[in-house]
């Protein structure tokens, strides 16, 4: 599976952006993808995930609320959604995919960066 993210900016407090992830190169009908995120100097966490097949959804307490992951299966295409950004919110945004019975993310797009100035 091949990921290309996109749709990062520069955006002030209390915004709104969305991001994009276009995969290519597989069905994902047994997958599930994510968005993970990564500030300066601080490890990658977990944003958000949608299972392609079913839509089901899960999101971090950090975004919950503010964010909504979604996907368009006509343009194998999985967005994210965010509003009311936040400083904290600026980061290196990943879009990541793995076969529901995997235990890890084997496949990741490109970051897509994400500044949110106070």
């Amino acid at each position: 599976v091949q990921l290309q993210a996109s749709g990062g900016g520069l955006v002030q407090a209390g915004g709104s952006l969305r991001l994009s992830c276009a995969a290519s190169g597989r069905t994902l009908s047994s997958y599930i993808i994510g968005w993970f995120r990564q500030a300066p100097g601080k490890e990658r966490e977990f944003v958000a995930t949608i299972r392609w097949s079913g839509g089901s959804t899960y999101y971090a307490d950090s975004v919950k609320g503010r964010s909504t992951i979604s996907r368009d299966k006509a343009k194998n295409t999985i967005y994210l959604q965010m509003n009311s950004l936040k400083p904290e919110d600026t980061a290196a945004y990943y879009c990541a995919a793995k076969v529901l019975y995997e235990s890890s993310y084997n496949y990741w797009g490109q970051g897509t960066l994400v500044t949110v100035s106070s």
